[in-house]
């Protein structure tokens, strides 16, 4: 009788439903439920996008991954985690010093076992993680990123599987991100899988979203995997994963060897996680991705992602509803905009080379969907804006694209200036840890144990600095006493459709600047909008008139001053890499050159400066948040 083993993706199933994950105590505390279970032979325990979470809500990653894994160690439970190879575990390319650098630290804090995956697929990305990985004494775990195009085919992934294995790789995972796998075309990948490497042990992981993964569970348990991820209530379904109770019931029934639950303790850990949420993360979770929903088969959007996709959806709603509403034009829902961004992605993606939609080309295409869409909304073209992470992905930089790209992708790349890159991607990322290490000791910082604090500055630079200094944690205590005051996530208010909304609920943002005209002269203005003449950006209440700040009235800009606005909207930085010098005022300029970028939606987009002239003045601070149109640098000629 066959054996199957499960494997529970805890910190996966947090972040398919939300933005964040269980504090440090808080996983400390469940691990022995968990343990007591009694049906788990693996936990996922941390990796792509998880220790980036801690340092967002100011907590640190080494203690969280030393304290959550020991006791799954001491029962003798592997530990496994997400390595998104190229990109170590962020969104970004990572120098190969930092990767090797990963696979220490993470062995040395208990974990075991590395999934090893690449958006693109790219073998060369994965083998190279493969070795570094081997060299610091873990199980390789070779994902092959799950889509189904035209170019996806079952002898695509047997063939990648081949060349993976041969690389090194102690194990494959079908890494069936979006659920949209055919059951029986799965079975069959799994079944040449095994024909070729029957030594070699298969692992499925899937989402449940679209609606194919109890029958794509059974299909590859039948043709011979032996691990099986899974998740459990109140955080499986909907656009996470399949509930452990479900898979253990069908598979039994089937007539496999399957581990028993415990039940006292699958009741006790599904009561913590809902207590977990009503701690703070359920107001990080939309309603929406707790619903299976069949139009992800068509976009292929993996789970895993639309926890922050339906965060950034709701932020480019309000942008998009403010330039609709200020230019007189009906304002849109977020179902409307959500099934324009699906039509989006199904149109575009195979005009960019069907990448796999996986962290972080996942969030490229749909980041690039939903540019395309407010654009088109706007009145605009299609392709006007493409960030400068989604150029790495069209240009080779990052990996050798499945598909072809369309003669209009060509064309626009060469009226760019954009030259296409066939090498090994790592190397246009050379080592840097020697310039980390001299950030940490000009700081009078600590290495850490294993050099696991050097680890997490190198793997995520601005996330770390902002820790460090508190802005992380209070900036996260803010965003959730905003939600917990608006009734966010899943504790949203639901106002009646048959009620009047009120003044509040239909409020806009107000300028908190402006410039008027008297008599000719212009001058720039600060609004006030309550009693304070100070405060500026709030609604006036009942009664109450705007007002201006007289104190903070100052001539507008000269004539000969030409503004450089965003683009979009999203976070203003000067730098994005630590060898970058930031522009100043003072600073000559030529058209062309690089002043600063916008961070939306995890990808960059580069300002330039669109004449030649000195920086008269870098009108928005290093890490702001700015709206479109925002004027960010004044020139002068």
């Amino acid at each position: 009788m066959q054996k199957i083993k499960f494997s529970l993706v805890y910190r996966d199933m947090w972040q398919s439903a939300g933005k964040y994950v269980p504090r440090v105590d808080q996983l400390t505390a469940i691990a022995p439920e968990i343990i007591k279970m009694g049906c788990f032979d693996r936990v996922e325990t941390n990796g792509g996008g998880f220790e980036q979470i801690n340092l967002l809500f100011g907590e640190n990653p080494n203690k969280a991954v030393r304290e959550w894994t020991k006791p799954f160690n001491d029962a003798g439970i592997q530990c496994h985690m997400l390595d998104r190879s190229l990109n170590g575990i962020r969104m970004q390319p990572v120098p190969a010093d930092v990767r090797q650098l990963m696979y220490k630290v993470k062995k040395a804090q208990g974990v075991e076992v590395v999934r090893i995956f690449c958006g693109m697929n790219d073998p060369r990305n994965i083998i190279d993680s493969v070795k570094y990985a081997k060299e610091a004494g873990m199980v390789t775990q070779a994902a092959l990123s799950i889509t189904f195009s035209e170019v996806h085919t079952i002898e695509y992934y047997i063939d990648l599987a081949n060349k993976v294995i041969k690389g090194g790789a102690d194990e494959i995972c079908l890494k069936d991100m979006a659920g949209i796998g055919r059951p029986v075309w799965l079975g069959k990948i799994v079944a040449g899988i095994k024909k070729n490497h029957p030594e070699i042990p298969v692992q499925y992981h899937s989402h449940s979203g679209p609606g194919f993964a109890m029958a794509s569970i059974l299909e590859v348990v039948r043709a011979g995997a032996e691990y099986i991820d899974v998740g459990m209530e109140p955080l499986s379904w909907g656009t996470g994963h399949v509930d452990v109770l479900a898979v253990q019931a069908m598979l039994k029934d089937a007539g496999y060897d399957v581990p028993e639950v415990d039940m006292k303790a699958y009741m006790k850990v599904r009561s913590m996680n809902q207590d977990f949420m009503e701690d703070f993360l359920g107001y990080f979770i939309t309603p929406t991705n707790r619903q299976m929903n069949s139009l992800l088969i068509s976009s292929g959007l993996p789970g895993g992602m639309m926890g922050s996709l339906m965060s950034d959806l709701e932020n480019n709603l309000a942008d998009l509803n403010r330039w609709l509403k200020k230019n007189d034009k009906p304002l849109l829902n977020e179902d409307k905009l959500l099934v324009k961004l699906f039509q989006e992605v199904e149109h575009i993606w195979p005009k960019v080379g069907y990448p796999p939609l996986v962290t972080p080309f996942s969030q490229y295409v749909k980041n690039l969907a939903v540019i395309n869409v407010t654009q088109i909304v706007k009145g605009g073209e299609r392709w006007e804006i493409i960030p400068d992470n989604v150029w790495d992905m069209l240009t080779g930089k990052l990996g050798r694209l499945p598909g072809k790209l369309a003669p209009e992708i060509k064309e626009l790349a060469e009226k760019e200036g954009k030259e296409f890159f066939t090498g090994n991607p790592q190397e246009l990322y050379p080592d840097k840890l020697n310039e980390f290490r001299r950030e940490v000791d000009e700081n009078g910082w600590e290495y850490g144990k294993d050099d696991e604090e050097l680890f997490q500055l190198a793997m995520h630079p601005e996330q770390y600095r902002n820790y460090k200094a508190g802005k992380a944690k209070k900036d996260f205590e803010k965003d959730l006493e905003k939600r917990k005051r608006e009734g966010a996530g899943l504790y949203q208010k639901v106002q009646k459709v048959t009620e009047k909304p009120s003044a509040k609920d239909t409020a806009v943002v107000q300028p908190s600047s402006m410039t008027v005209d008297v008599d000719g002269q212009k001058y720039k203005v600060t609004v006030s909008y309550d009693d304070n003449p100070s405060a500026t950006g709030n609604q006036p209440g009942p009664g109450q008139s705007s007002q201006i700040g007289q104190s903070e009235m100052k001539q507008a800009p000269k004539k000969d001053l030409a503004e450089v606005q965003s683009p979009l909207s999203g976070t203003f930085f000067l730098t994005k890499e630590l060898s970058e010098k930031p522009v100043k005022p003072g600073d000559t300029v030529k058209e062309g050159d690089v002043l600063g970028y916008i961070e939306a939606m995890k990808t960059y987009n580069t300002i330039k400066s669109d004449k030649s002239g000195k920086i008269a003045e870098i009108v928005r601070e290093n890490g702001s948040e700015v709206f479109e149109d925002d004027v960010l640098f004044r020139i002068e000629s």
